[in-house]
């Protein structure tokens, strides 16, 4: 069954009440396991899904399609000043950050709860859902071109998406396809906070503990420094809502290339950061409710302002990342 149709039926269906109440499919979705790595397919009916059961509260578009025609989607809920953006999966190989997507908006917008009305006063916030899905098909970091010639990438593969998010270029004469629709995406949002989801390998800290997430700011020199001080304070945020959900947040040692989506965006005047889970499998599930952690908790603390009150230098007292785990697969490609 195509997609279209499978929306239709989903429509009937909640109209006439088949589907679990949404605060208690909330509830179980919370409980149960939570698919890591959704198909193309599933990933489009969960959204559309979400939007149903949100009664229009999450709006789902197709911002564009991918070299090979698949959809990339992007989700918005709220109606408040603030603005948040979030994009996961420019990496196709990099997935967590999709699944963590759809339970914060599940979380959000489904259901009536006052503290949810509440913020949704207050932050709009948009997700660019899976920025790779021909990435994501076959679970490569690069995007699908086999005519690539890149600069960052790789030949007869694809581009790098994160790194064709120069603010010199503009979206149409972007060589990486899926890079120029998150450029046009954000230059129609105008987020104040954009925070871009990857993985990483697995890494300790100077004393040997494992590391959970890394996170890091705009390090491009071009970068206006109050900028960076307020993608300082949402970082901490960040360090905060993983710390406190059983995780470990270190730094993470990113380069200032102008085309990485965290110093392009900084550049553009966003607070900007970039979060990256570490590929542990035995904890792959905390991992996905580490990242939908971050999302709530930067959503609140724009909503309420209390980003704004957190020190900017807290961010430097991040434990810096140290050397990959004995016995792991180090990190193979450049700095995110």
């Amino acid at each position: 069954m195509s997609l279209k149709p499978k929306i239709a039926l989903l429509s009937v269906f909640v109209s006439a009440g088949l589907l679990v109440a949404p605060a208690a499919q909330a509830a179980e979705t919370t409980a149960a396991t939570v698919d890591p790595r959704p198909s193309t397919a599933k990933l489009a009916f969960e959204l559309h899904k979400l939007a149903v059961l949100s009664h229009g509260k999450i709006r789902v578009d197709e911002i564009g399609r991918s070299n090979e025609g698949r959809p990339v989607w992007a989700a918005r809920v709220g109606h408040g000043k603030t603005r948040i953006q979030y994009v996961t999966q420019q990496h196709g190989d990099e997935p967590l950050g999709t699944p963590a997507a759809l339970g914060f908006l599940r979380e959000v917008g489904v259901g009536n709860s006052a503290w949810a009305r509440k913020l949704l006063a207050k932050v709009t916030v948009d997700i660019v859902v899976r920025a790779n899905p021909d990435g994501h098909e076959r679970d490569w970091r690069f995007n699908y071109d086999p005519d690539a010639t890149p600069e960052y990438g790789e030949k007869g593969k694809g581009y790098d998406i994160n790194r064709y998010h120069d603010p010199a270029v503009a979206p149409k004469d972007n060589p990486a396809t899926e890079a120029g629709l998150i450029q046009r995406r954000n230059a129609a949002f105008k987020p104040d906070i954009m925070v871009d989801y990857h993985m990483q390998g697995r890494y300790q800290d100077a004393n040997g503990r494992e590391i959970t997430a890394s996170t890091m700011w705009p390090t491009h020199p071009g970068v206006k420094p109050s900028d960076v001080d307020f993608a300082k304070q949402i970082a901490v945020v960040v360090q905060r809502s993983i710390d406190g959900n059983g995780g470990y947040v270190s730094q993470y040692p990113g380069g200032s290339y102008q085309g990485i989506a965290r110093n392009g965006y900084g550049l553009l005047g966003n607070g900007s950061v970039l979060i990256e889970l570490s590929l542990i499998p035995e904890r792959e599930q905390q991992q996905i409710q580490d990242a939908r952690a971050s999302m709530l908790a930067i959503a609140r603390a724009a909503a309420d302002g209390s980003v704004r009150t957190v020190d900017p230098a807290d961010a430097d007292a991040i434990p810096l990342r140290g050397p990959a785990l004995p016995g792991s697969v180090e990190e193979a490609h450049e700095a995110a």
